[in-house]
């Protein structure tokens, strides 16, 4: 059984992106020596927790930019610089990692390494070895989870500990039955409510797609899932609708891994035809019927996704994550 590693390419951590910033300023002189960090001022500065600043001062004064001065770090003179007088960062800008929250930085990475894995069983997210994985604060850790529950990537269980439920048959058909309930409905608000040429936009798109059909990537496959089920649906107006939907349709971002990994399941995509019925419906100003189309789609998508995803499991397996332990 081959590895799946595509999902592990990882970002550069937080304190490594503080290493390269500030070994780039130190090298050029824009940080003279004489400059003093102290790790909370640094943090502040940086918008980032004191564990990753820490570790980046650390391993800059091994480089032997820094020295140690008390509880904090001078910078060394440059080869042939005198040393001047201390100077605080608080007198000087620093430069910044990046202007996001420190919780987004890793989010885009843990996401897909979360959901690369809903296929092959549940798994338990520990969230001290999450914050460790990444050198952030406890904090960060939890608001990323909180983002992915709100995506229904992961749960809490009566522990209150985090998980990633798998998608075994069960799990799968609960979340397609809450699907064709609310997202038929959806696309009935949104049909009044549509950018004028939207909707005939996305089916020239399809057309366009169905003409290549034994061409799609996953890519393709993607995002043609994407313009119907996120796209049109998400001009339906109800807010409190789409929180609903967004928390049922990780099947989608499951689907993004599944597509990824062996796009040619089937000879051509079966769910091509399903959509395009619900659009030419919408086009022809019939949304009750492009809804029923919806939920019939919704319907034969079950069995499915339950193939792709035996089938993609038997193909490869997950390489370890140090924040995931596998449950069942």
């Amino acid at each position: 059984m081959q590895e799946q590693d595509a999902p592990q390419g990882k970002a550069p951590r937080i304190f490594e992106q503080l290493v390269s910033v500030l070994s780039q300023r130190l090298a050029s002189g824009a940080i003279p020596a004489g400059t003093l960090f102290r790790t909370a001022a640094v943090a502040r500065e940086f918008g980032t927790s004191r564990g990753p600043v820490r570790r980046a001062l650390d391993e800059l004064k091994e480089a032997g930019w820094l020295a140690p001065r008390g509880l904090a770090y001078v910078v060394r003179p440059l080869e042939g610089q005198p040393a001047s007088d201390p100077i605080s960062p608080a007198d000087r800008d620093l430069p910044r990692v990046s202007a996001e929250a420190s919780w987004a930085r890793i989010y885009r990475e843990v996401e897909p390494n979360l959901v690369a894995r809903m296929s092959f069983g549940t798994w338990r997210v520990v969230e001290a070895d999450l914050a460790e994985h990444y050198g952030v604060s406890r904090t960060v850790a939890r608001e990323v989870l909180g983002r992915l529950q709100q995506r229904g990537i992961v749960k809490k269980d009566d522990r209150s500990r985090w998980f990633v439920p798998g998608l075994g048959r069960d799990y799968v058909a609960d979340l397609y039955e809450m699907r064709r309930t609310l997202e038929p409905q959806a696309l009935i608000n949104a049909a009044p409510r549509l950018p004028p040429g939207l909707a005939e936009s996305l089916l020239a798109s399809l057309d366009a797609s169905i003409a290549r059909a034994e061409c799609l990537d996953g890519a393709d496959l993607d995002r043609l899932e994407h313009e119907l089920h996120v796209n049109l649906i998400g001009h339906c107006g109800n807010r409190t609708m789409m929180e609903a939907i967004g928390l049922y349709q990780s099947l989608l971002s499951a689907h993004s891994f599944l597509y990824m990994t062996a796009p040619r399941i089937f000879p051509t995509e079966p769910f091509l035809p399903e959509h395009r019925e619900v659009l030419a419906r919408l086009v022809a100003g019939h949304a009750e019927a492009a809804a029923a189309a919806l939920r019939e789609h919704l319907a034969l998508s079950l069995d499915r996704a339950v193939y792709r995803i035996e089938a993609v499991t038997s193909l490869v397996s997950p390489q370890p994550l140090g924040y995931l332990v596998r449950i069942t």
